[in-house]
């Protein structure tokens, strides 16, 4: 009988903690979740529920006063928490790619946009020119449909649109062919037509080149266009994971309920929009039990004293929400 492959990344029980003059901020506790090979995960939630700093985590750049408390991050079957910085540098960039929220600000402003793509293929293959590195950075601008590639090249960060700097960080970020790509919130800062040409571009070539994907995003709508499976994160834990079609058609926790809730209906346009009560917990003293507890309009006493598991609803289909469990939430 066929054995399944084992996927390319698997995060299980991740938890960070920040050490501040206030106290201890729990932002991340028992995240767990897996990407297989090819596939594309969206990771949503409101701000602040941990999302960037689990993308960070994976990367090994949770800052300090951060610092990776307990769990494990496994990359090919390799333990990266435990590896030394020089073999972390080799898998950043070249195996696990980051595009970052402003590209204007990740990018260099002091050197040409041409350079800056050269140099990512030159650090992490040696074996190229510089002349070589420079004529493969100029063919990526193309392929990121940026005009006259050669000529933009030139340009410094300061001289590009908003747009055309997204795109030069696509092309920074794949011009190393990455087995996996993290994109936090690629198109947040971009317009709405603009966003809607990234998004195109993105999965055009993220499937030539065969990449998985970690698509980080408060836009829902977003997930359902790029993505095979959904992670809903509240206050720093997963409260549902699934299928897209699954969660965001039968979402089975309160929470992505809420979130869903907060949209425009396009069947019934003159509906009006719904808010979730309550604000997110502080995570300097997060509540006993179900974080989402408070504000939850299902919440029975055992959700304000004990932690729910996550609970299978359907095929590949989990919700921690004892709504699901035997018992239920009295």
């Amino acid at each position: 009988m066929a054995t399944a492959s084992p996927p390319l990344l698997a995060v299980e029980d991740l938890q960070i903690r920040f050490h501040t003059l206030r106290g201890v901020v729990h932002a991340l506790d028992g995240v767990s979740f897996e990407i297989a090979r090819g596939e594309s995960i969206g990771l949503v939630g409101e701000t602040g529920c941990g999302k960037s700093i689990t993308a960070r985590a994976i990367l090994r750049l949770v800052d300090p006063p951060g610092r990776i408390t307990a769990g494990s991050i496994r990359f090919e079957g390799t333990e990266l928490l435990t590896l030394d910085r020089r073999a972390m540098r080799t898998i950043r960039g070249q195996k696990i790619s980051m595009i970052m929220q402003e590209p204007k600000v990740s990018l260099n402003p002091v050197m040409r946009i041409g350079r800056q793509v050269a140099e990512t293929l030159l650090i992490h293959d040696r074996s190229l020119s510089h002349r070589q590195a420079e004529a493969k950075a100029r063919d990526m601008l193309g392929s990121v449909s940026i005009p006259d590639p050669a000529r933009m090249a030139q340009r410094y960060p300061h001289e590009l649109s908003g747009g055309m700097a997204q795109r030069v960080m696509i092309a920074m970020m794949l011009v190393t062919r990455p087995r996996l790509l993290i994109a936090d919130e690629p198109t947040s800062a971009l317009d709405v037509t603009i966003q809607a040409q990234i998004l195109d571009l993105m999965t055009d070539l993220i499937a030539e080149i065969g990449s998985s994907v970690l698509m980080i995003s408060h836009d829902l709508a977003v997930v359902a266009e790029t993505c095979d499976r959904v992670i809903v994160m509240y206050a720093g834990t997963v409260v549902e994971s699934g299928t897209v079609d699954a969660v965001l058609d039968e979402p089975s926790h309160p929470y992505t309920r809420g979130l869903l809730n907060t949209l425009p209906d396009q069947v019934d346009p003159d509906r009006p929009l719904q808010s979730i009560p309550g604000n997110v917990p502080s995570l300097l003293a997060p509540p006993v039990g179900c974080r989402f507890a408070p504000r939850c309009p299902e919440a029975g006493p055992r959700c304000r004293r004990e932690t729910p598991a996550a609970y299978d609803v359907g095929a590949g289909h989990v919700a921690a929400c004892f709504l699901h469990a035997d018992g239920g939430v009295a």
